[in-house]
């Protein structure tokens, strides 16, 4: 059998991160692509940069991804690429759209034009269903986005079912309730925890301000949920699946936890801040994962609270190690990716 290539989109976040990571031991020739921008941050994959192949492309340019697919040759494309962060969506509602959006018709179309035997994965997310009309959420529960995110995300969810039913292509929707690592973007609320909690426990703040502590999501290691990424194209025929831990926790948890295992209460510390709420909140995500127990053999291998404090000790030694992060004055409240 002849060497797989993967192309991934997105391979600078976190999950192009592990799974680049997950591919690699696997024995693929991977290939991420990385938008064109003045200074390209390759943090994330800075470890294994030399086993990469990295590419400029950009999922508002069909024709960048066309020439990818004709020059690389994948056999499988995970696209992971997206205006990811739910606040920013408020802020750039139409970028969003043409990004997470628009962008996976525009994959979906060069590999259509190029070679439709590709096989696709498309980063769906449990921010799809919003204002959630029944719990848990399954693959049949209806969509209700509460955020230009959430609807971005439901228009690539459904064009890749269209294209898999209209042109018999292999198409796929992981649709992944909230996970999180070390390697998540400050932005995000876990990592302005853990990041948070490191910073009071050396001495370098005194308060860490937050906004709906009683959201409550579903959360599990991004390092699990990369694997079921993997399994959904090596199956005999395209299904969607829903990855998730079947488990909700606040985010008030997420902080008695993290505080609790450096020795502090998160009631001395947590400032409560209105200006970190969002505009339309989604207030309860807890997944069911049975389908894709079952069909992909998949499970997670970290439970929540190892996350929390997998998170909260990785902060630390890196800021014993005196790295630099940004201010994270401005960072917001909950978010779900991919």
């Amino acid at each position: 059998m002849s060497q797989k290539t993967a192309l991934i989109t997105g391979i600078t976040g976190q999950d192009g991160s592990y799974l680049a990571e997950l591919l690699l031991e696997k024995g693929y020739t991977v290939v991420g692509m990385v938008r064109r921008t003045s200074t390209i941050n390759l943090d994330r994959v800075d470890h294994i940069q030399n086993e990469l192949h990295i590419v400029q492309g950009d999922l508002i340019d069909l024709l960048s991804l066309a020439d990818i697919i004709r020059e690389y040759e994948p056999t499988e494309i995970y696209n992971l690429g997206a205006q990811s962060f739910v606040p920013t969506s408020w802020q750039q509602p139409i970028l969003t759209g043409e990004v997470t959006g628009l962008g996976v018709t525009r994959m979906l179309d060069a590999i259509r034009l190029v070679n439709p035997d590709i096989r696709y994965y498309q980063a769906s997310s449990s921010e799809m269903f919003g204002k959630v009309r029944e719990v848990p959420q399954s693959e049949d529960t209806p969509f209700y986005p509460r955020s230009p995110y959430g609807v971005a995300k439901v228009y690539g969810h459904w064009i890749t079912v269209n294209y898999r039913e209209s042109y018999n292509m292999y198409a796929v929707s992981g649709i992944l309730f909230n996970h999180e690592s070390p390697r998540r973007g400050l932005e995000f609320v876990t990592r302005k925890i853990s990041h948070g909690v490191a910073r009071i426990k050396l001495g370098l703040d005194k308060a860490l301000r937050l906004g709906n502590l009683d959201a409550k999501r579903d959360w599990g290691f991004a390092g699990d949920y990369v694997e079921a990424m993997w399994l959904m194209l090596q199956q005999e025929s395209p299904d969607d699946y829903v990855i998730a831990t079947g488990e909700t926790h606040t985010v008030r948890e997420f902080c008695e936890i993290a505080f609790r295992h450096v020795g502090l209460d998160y009631n001395d510390h947590v400032v409560i801040d209105p200006a970190f709420y969002r505009p339309a909140e989604v207030d309860l995500l807890i997944g069911d994962p049975a389908k894709a127990q079952a069909k992909l053999g998949w499970e997670r291998t970290v439970s929540f609270p190892e996350l929390v404090t997998m998170m909260v000790d990785s902060d630390l030694e890196q800021l014993r190690q005196g790295q630099r992060f940004p201010d994270l004055s401005e960072a917001t409240s909950v978010r779900v990716k991919h």
